[in-house]
């Protein structure tokens, strides 16, 4: 059979793995930049021990996906999104296994990203000591020499809740009774099987670059530098978003919801209504709680910051509400009114507009229109018109008092350029707000917080701003790479981290997206990631509770029904 392997034509014969023809192509490289780690099919995901001419029992589907693509098959590296999460699931595995050679019971709670690592937890007796983590490293080291090869199986679903049940994994065998399908594909190594929803590498020491720091009460696992893939990532310190992460997920605790299983179970028995009326009610508190910090700061102005989709809008409003019960009369501006003029705005590396860019914003009007402001004096304050991609000719007068704090909403609050050394920095209050959900698929596998981010975008750019799914999934990866460049390095900069992510939205969200995510053919060029969110999707109960949803819920800003009035971020 003829294959075309990253455009180089080559003859496979049956029983000829991806991985003997990557060899026979010279395609494989030690250097794990250039490491081919998994191959896309016809916009599905494979591992490299995938025969793609025997036709074996349960890959029906797979072989149509090689005939379907015409023997076109990509192979996906570490710069790849899809190949960095092979990565991330074999070494996952890794450590779960040392582990479970060395601490014999003990629990491990994969939880969320932090400091360009995953943060992970034990429950062990003794807790985790530094000492621990140590040995852990070796043991994951040790592992790694021994490169065995993991073996993918198909079982059905009644043999892997059988399994995992008789080796502890409740957490497994609680999500399993949900899953829609009759068969479950894992991976094992002797007596350790595990399974994390995506193809792995084809043996363990394919995962030679990592490092694990001790972070009280647990571990951070460090996966290899984004840019310098041969050397593992350094733990950047993020003391104030491991608290916020810290309490988000003692909330869910509380709440008795700290995986799709236990929110899955609420539907079912109808106190998902409760549950949402709590989530809420905790926000509208905490939205209370920051303002009576800005008031006692004294603040003059709020910068409100974030990434895309986190609810920037709807924060700055309940903030407004909330600042108005003090006996503040607050303006709201928008950093949106200060872009440049669509036609200025600079290029990236690939010639297109950079719209995540600081430089989209004209930054010394912005540092003279609120040093004027602070000073009481009044002020023309731009307003740019979209539908043209320009400032409009004239703007609109401001002036406020001690009295009428700004409340001043964009993605690029929190940089340090905003601000000029004329503003005293007391007279700033500096807010963080991103969807930092704590909600996990299981003790092994977490919901990414982009990926929530990213349901949440398409939602809305599909409702209230009539662009497809597909549309909004090409501009992501363009959004993320401005949010890792403009964003995340100044979120510590924050006076206060606001959790917008609500444990509930998951399964809101489905009802939104689900159908529009089927519509993605196997031709597209996102139909990888689509299939990896209806994969995610189906695990989710639907959740019939929009009537409990208040309108002015940080959800409603995407699903629609919000009664606030300012633009959208």
């Amino acid at each position: 059979m003829q294959l075309t392997l990253d455009g180089k034509k080559i003859e496979a014969a049956c029983g000829e793995t991806l991985l003997t023809l990557i060899r026979r192509a010279g395609f494989y490289e030690s250097d794990l930049e250039k490491m081919p780690l998994a191959a896309m099919i016809g916009g599905e995901v494979f591992h490299l021990n995938y025969d793609p001419v025997r036709l074996k029992d349960g890959e029906e589907e797979a072989r149509s996906a090689v005939a379907a693509a015409n023997g076109q098959i990509s192979l996906l590296r570490y710069k790849d999104k899809m190949g960095k999460r092979v990565y991330e699931r074999t070494l996952l595995f890794v450590l779960i296994l040392a582990v479970r050679r060395l601490f014999p019971g003990a629990r491990v709670l994969v939880q969320y990203s932090l400091g360009q690592g995953l943060y992970i937890r034990l429950e062990k007796t003794p807790a985790l000591s530094l000492s621990d983590t140590l040995l852990l490293k070796d043991e994951c080291l040790s592992i790694l020499r021994e490169d065995f090869q993991l073996t993918r199986e198909r079982l059905n679903i009644r043999d892997a809740i059988a399994f995992f049940s008789k080796d502890g994994q409740r957490d497994k065998v609680r999500l399993l009774q949900w899953r829609k399908f009759s068969y479950f594909d894992v991976y094992r190594h002797e007596n350790y099987m595990d399974y994390f929803y995506g193809e792995m590498l084809p043996s363990t020491g394919y995962c030679r670059v990592f490092n694990l720091e001790y972070l009280y009460p647990g571990m951070v696992l460090l996966m290899p530098d984004a840019k310098n893939p041969n050397r593992p990532a350094t733990y950047r310190h993020s003391p104030k978003l491991a608290a916020v992460f810290y309490e988000s997920d003692e909330w869910g605790r509380l709440l008795r919801c700290s995986n799709v299983a236990d929110l899955n179970d609420m539907i079912a028995n109808g106190s998902v209504r409760e549950l949402v009326r709590v989530n809420e009610a905790l926000h509208e508190k905490s939205y209370a709680g920051l303002a009576d910090r800005i008031v006692k700061r004294g603040a003059r102005a709020v910068l409100l910051a974030g990434p895309s989709s986190s609810g920037k809008t709807t924060s700055a409003n309940r903030l407004y509400t909330h600042l108005r019960v003090l006996g503040k009369n607050p303006v709201l501006l928008s950093l949106d009114d200060y872009y440049i003029d669509r036609d200025k705005i600079p290029v990236d590396e690939k010639g297109e507009r950079d719209l995540e860019h600081i430089e989209t914003l004209d930054l010394s009007r912005f540092r003279e229109d609120l040093e004027s402001l602070l000073k009481g004096m009044e002020t023309e304050i731009p307003e740019f018109n979209f539908s043209e991609g320009r400032r409009s000719p004239k703007g609109r007068m401001l002036k406020v008092g001690a009295d009428e704090p700004l409340i001043i909403e964009g993605i690029h609050g929190l940089n340090p350029l905003m601000l000029s050394d004329a503003i005293a920095k007391d007279s700033i209050f500096r807010v963080y707000v991103s969807a930092l959900t704590t909600l996990n698929l299981d003790d092994h596998n977490r919901i990414r917080t982009t990926d929530i981010r990213l349901l949440r975008r398409m939602v809305r750019d599909n409702s209230v701003r009539n662009a497809s799914v597909e549309y909004t999934l090409s501009l992501w990866p363009s959004v993320r790479n401005g949010e890792e460049r403009w964003i995340f390095p100044y979120q510590e900069e924050a006076d206060a981290f606001f959790n917008t992510a609500l444990v509930y939205e998951p399964a809101v969200l489905k009802k939104h997206i689900f159908p529009l995510l089927l519509g993605i053919g196997e031709e597209s060029p996102h139909y990888a990631m689509a299939r990896d969110l209806v994969k995610f999707l189906n695990y989710f109960a639907d959740a019939a509770v929009e009537d409990e949803i208040p309108p002015t819920s940080i959800l409603r800003e995407f699903i629609g029904g919000n009664t606030f009035y300012m633009k959208c971020d």
